[in-house]
Order: C-alpha cells, then sequence, then structure tokens
C-alpha cells in the first residue's frame, strides 16, 4: 500500500472499490441491520454482493429500537405463532453467537387484576380489531407465559416465568404500584450497543474478502438501461452498478426506493415509536435492573428498561410518513410520564431529567384499517423484475430474527443464481463473540491476561464495549497511549482515533450516535463536541471550515431530532 493508499479515509477506499467493479452478482440497498446480515450471509457464500447505505449505516428503523431481543409474547395474542417460534429461538441463538452484546433480560410484568381480558382477547385473537382497551388479568397472562416457556425451550438458555404475589412482589420491587396483585417476571434478552453489533456483523461480511463490497453514504437514486445508478451522497458523484439480484433492504423507505428505481409499490404502512432516556437514579433503583414490561390503559404495551446507568422509556405506536423525520414529541413525553406514573407513583420525573430522545419508523406492512398493534410483526419478500434483474423488496423484519430473515432473503438470492447455500450461519458467532468467555472464570482470565497494560477496569470496559476485539485494540492502545477525553474520560483520545479509521466515519454523529454510546447516555456537551472533532478531523482530512460545520451540524441534530440542550449556533461560531 503506497501514502496515497494511506491518506483516504476508510469510506472513502470503500466507494471507490464499488466504482472499480461496478457489477455484482447481489446488490443490497439499504444498510440497516437486515441488509447487513444478508450482505454478511452472501459474502460468506462466496458471492460477488456489495451493499450501499444512503445515510450511515444502522441509522434508520434499526437505530430507534427498544435495544431488545425477544420472542414476542404478544404476538400469541394476533396467532403469530410461526414468528414467536422463530423469534425464541433466534433469541437463544443470539445470546450464544454475540453474547458479547446480547445477554439474558430479566422481565417483570405488574398485574393488576385476575380475570380481566379472558373474554376479550380470544375476540382480538379472531378478529384482529382492537375494540375498547381492557387490562390483561393474571390468568390470562399466565396461559400466555406458559405457552410462551413451551416455545423458549432450548436447554435452558433462559429460565421458565415465575408468578408472585403482591407481598412478594413488593419486597422485592418495593416502588411499584402497591395497587397490584400480582407479578410475573420472565426471560428475554437485551443487546445494549445495537449499533455495534451491526457493525460486527458488516465487518463479518467484508472479512470473508473482496468479493464482498459496502459503503454508506451512498444511495440508489434511479436505473440507466438495466443498471441501477448509485450517488455518493459525500462528494455528489453518480455511478452505476449492475447486478443479477438488487434485494431492496430499505426498511419503512422500500416504497420510496422503489420509487427511484422506477417501480411504483404500496407494500409499507409503519408506525413511528419513540423513546427517552432518563437520568433519575430514584427511577434507575426502582426498576431493581430489571425490564418492567406492562401494558397500558390504553392498551399499548410499553416498557421501563434500565440501560447504561439511565432508564429507557418507550414507546409509542402511531401511523407515520416515512418521508417526514420522526421525532418523540411532547405529546409521547406526556404519555411517558405518565405510565411511570402508573406503575412508580412514588417517584417523581420531569423533563430536565431527559438526556436523549429518539425515534423511528418501523417497517411494517400496508394494514390498512388495522390497528397498528396488530399489525404483523413478521416478514415476507415480494419479487419483481427491474430491467435484465431480479428485485427482491422485504417487507417487515425486526432485531430478533434479523439472522433467520438474511439466510431467507440470501436462499431467495442463491436460488435465482443457480446455486447453493455452502456455509450456515446458524450457530456462527458474530465478530467480537468469536471465543467471548462463557464462565465467570474465563472472564477472569482473559481480564487478567489483557489488564497489563491498561488496568483491568478500562479492559473489562473494553471487553463490555468490543467483545473480543478488544484484545487487537488493548495492544494497539499499549503501543499508541490511552490517553482519555477530557468530557468523557470512558473513552480515549486514541480509541477514537481508531473509530475514525477504521469504521468507515463520515459525520461527527456517527461516533457520537453510533460508534459510541456518549449522545444516548447524555455524555453529549459543546465541550466534547468540539474535543471530538478536533480528534477527527486529521484522520478524516477535514478542513477547519469541515470540522466547525461538523460541530454545528452535530449540535442542530441533537438539539431538534434528540431534544439535548447544547449550545446555539451563534455559540459554536464564536469558538
Amino acid at each position: 500500500m503506497n501514502d496515497h493508499d494511506t491518506r483516504r479515509p476508510e469510506r472513502r477506499k470503500a466507494v471507490e472499490a464499488l466504482r472499480a467493479h461496478p457489477s455484482a452478482k447481489v446488490l443490497i440497498i439499504g444498510g440497516g441491520i437486515n441488509g447487513l446480515a444478508t450482505f454478511r450471509d452472501l459474502a460468506l457464500q462466496g458471492v460477488d454482493v456489495a451493499l450501499v447505505e444512503r445515510n450511515d449505516y444502522c441509522s434508520g428503523a434499526s437505530a430507534a429500537s427498544s435495544h431488545m431481543i425477544h420472542g414476542g409474547i404478544r404476538y400469541l395474542e394476533n396467532g403469530e405463532f410461526r414468528l414467536v417460534k422463530e423469534s425464541v429461538t433466534e433469541r437463544n441463538g443470539l445470546i450464544k453467537i454475540a453474547p458479547h452484546y446480547v445477554k439474558p433480560l430479566e422481565t417483570t410484568v405488574p398485574i393488576f387484576s385476575t380475570f380481566s381480558g379472558i373474554i376479550s382477547a380470544p375476540m382480538r385473537f379472531l378478529t384482529h380489531k382492537q375494540g375498547k382497551p381492557q387490562e390483561r388479568g393474571a390468568l390470562l397472562i399466565k396461559v400466555g407465559l406458559t405457552l410462551y416457556d413451551a416455545f423458549s425451550r432450548d436447554g435452558g438458555s433462559v429460565p421458565r416465568h415465575r408468578f408472585v404475589g403482591k407481598k412478594k412482589a413488593l419486597k422485592a420491587l418495593p416502588q411499584l404500584n402497591d395497587g397490584i396483585k400480582y407479578t410475573a417476571t420472565y426471560f428475554d434478552a437485551s443487546v445494549h450497543d445495537p449499533e455495534r453489533l451491526a457493525l460486527d456483523v458488516l465487518h463479518d461480511g467484508l472479512a470473508a474478502g473482496p468479493h464482498a463490497r459496502a459503503a454508506n453514504y451512498v444511495e440508489a437514486v434511479g436505473v440507466d438501461g438495466g443498471s441501477v445508478r448509485l450517488r455518493d451522497t459525500v462528494s455528489g458523484e453518480e455511478f452505476v452498478m449492475t447486478a443479477d439480484v438488487v434485494i431492496n433492504a430499505s426498511g419503512p423507505w422500500t416504497d420510496l426506493t422503489n420509487a427511484a428505481l422506477g417501480q411504483e409499490t404500496e407494500l409499507m404502512g409503519g408506525t413511528k415509536g419513540s423513546h427517552i432516556v432518563l437520568d433519575n437514579p430514584e427511577l434507575l433503583a426502582a426498576t431493581g435492573g430489571r425490564e418492567i414490561f406492562f401494558e397500558h390503559k390504553d392498551g399499548r404495551i410499553v416498557l421501563i428498561y434500565p440501560l447504561k446507568g439511565k432508564v429507557m422509556v418507550g414507546t409509542t405506536d402511531l401511523e407515520a410518513d416515512p418521508r417526514e423525520k420522526a421525532v418523540c414529541t411532547e405529546e409521547e413525553v406526556d404519555y411517558f410520564f405518565e405510565l411511570i406514573e402508573h406503575v412508580f407513583p412514588n417517584v417523581s420525573v420531569d423533563r430536565s431529567e431527559i438526556v436523549y430522545r429518539f425515534s423511528g419508523i418501523r417497517p411494517l406492512p400496508g394494514h390498512g384499517d388495522l390497528a397498528p398493534g396488530f399489525v404483523s410483526r413478521d416478514y415476507r419478500i415480494v419479487s419483481s423484475q427491474l430491467g435484465n434483474s431480479t428485485m427482491l423488496s422485504l417487507v417487515g423484519g425486526k432485531w430478533t430474527t434479523f439472522r433467520a430473515l438474511a439466510e431467507h432473503l440470501a436462499n431467495d438470492a442463491l436460488a435465482l443464481l443457480g446455486t447453493s447455500r455452502s456455509v450456515s450461519t446458524l450457530g456462527t458467532p458474530i465478530g467480537g463473540g468469536v471465543g467471548f468467555p462463557r464462565t465467570d472464570a474465563a472472564m477472569r482470565v482473559w481480564i487478567a491476561d489483557n489488564s497489563r497494560e491498561v488496568g483491568r477496569v478500562r479492559a473489562t470496559q473494553l471487553l463490555e464495549r468490543y467483545g473480543m476485539h478488544a484484545s487487537a485494540i488493548i495492544e494497539e492502545l499499549a503501543e499508541s497511549g490511552d490517553t482519555p477525553l477530557r468530557f468523557a474520560p470512558e473513552y480515549s483520545v486514541q480509541e477514537i482515533q481508531r473509530i475514525a479509521r477504521t469504521e468507515s466515519v463520515v459525520h461527527l454523529t456517527d461516533v457520537l450516535q453510533r460508534r459510541t454510546s456518549i449522545a444516548f447516555t447524555g455524555g453529549a456537551s459543546m465541550g466534547l463536541l468540539t474535543e471530538l472533532a478536533g480528534i477527527l478531523a486529521p484522520v478524516l482530512f477535514w478542513t477547519e471550515e469541515e470540522t466547525l460545520r461538523q460541530v454545528t451540524s452535530a449540535a442542530s441534530v441533537l438539539r431538534t431530532e434528540h431534544g439535548v440542550a447544547l449550545a446555539t449556533d451563534e455559540a459554536i461560531s464564536s469558538r
């Protein structure tokens, strides 16, 4: 590699690799978790595959998740037994193949009645009509959890559910509403860094060889003859890519992508889901480390979820237009505060404690007059012709089932290419999950072996953040130094430089929101934005003007889209 090669940002090299080889067997449009997982699957088969994402990887619907890997207990009421079976199977599998990011999650349901819902629930099951919201009582929840346990059998990946009465429930969680009659506790799983898991999936695909190429900030904008026209949204340059199979995995924007390619479809009907993140130590303590998962009085299933020392509260289910930016509204915040009061009436919360808001559009199918809560969370694949290519449009999909969904999409693509699967992703560890310590003893050994240069606390932190990739990072930090950031000392200068150098960073927001959890946990400040931009600038070859623009833009995004109070643009400009 010559000096010129080393002076190009990673992402620019990725775009040039696409332009240098403007054809592929499969072109995937969309770099959310489902597109990335399909890319990984096909790359592992040795297929010549390319992926483009119009924004940053995992920045759309995949970035607005509830941070859960779950079997979907409420899908039982919709009669979606296939989806529940697949979901719990994939949940148990992800605990094993991505143990660095996916962990069992203890979940408690507060129950306020015994028999409520035993008539309305069967009617919802049979008719899929919402009707008058009615809380599910203990009997109905017990039946559901017993059935859920039956679907979840997998050699003890997660424990079975348990029921307790009011006295024991309040002893375990004393801040709960004392109007409860029971609590039910079961296990699903959490994914504490979904965007980093998505990056691991991407890098697994890229590591398969030069036949697998991917670039973020590249948009599909049209068709030229038999080729898809792509635009580099950073430089504005356009080029074409020819493929035998085109996979549209652009989530809620599937119809818009199809329209850009000259195909008018009405496949999607996504709904908006919002969350807030609160810095409230009393609420955090009240959860007892468990997710609190329950039905609010309007029939919506909601959650209060301790995460990274904060508490995430969500979610809503509102009709949405994918052409408009989804943001969490003040009305939704009022709704979240109302549900907190319902479950923890003695815990006070206020808007000053919100450190981050986020909202996204679920990639649900069109559903007409069907109530949002009853729209299927299952997925399907729609085939059509795009010139001489076959296009497969993905409708639906969720985080939990990304591996199985990708296998399905990849199998369809392989069949169209006239070839067969050579590698299974079932049971294949993802990224930093390869070799991850499975026992406490193995964890102690790894930490002891890797703490000589950076200390035990830092080694543990890096293992949690990157999985087994932490070993290589620690080796690098041992040589380069590990200088804590002034405004976010849990990260270091050299760590951020490495992220910028190796993870296709284009904007400051890529680092703040997806390569790290700084914004999510309320760590963003004007001082931090300026500090990070100064670190990224020499790695990404930003001019002084571009560096200032990145700070201004990031501040605007955090303020207008995520409710993060930062200094005004005028204050930034005066620095």
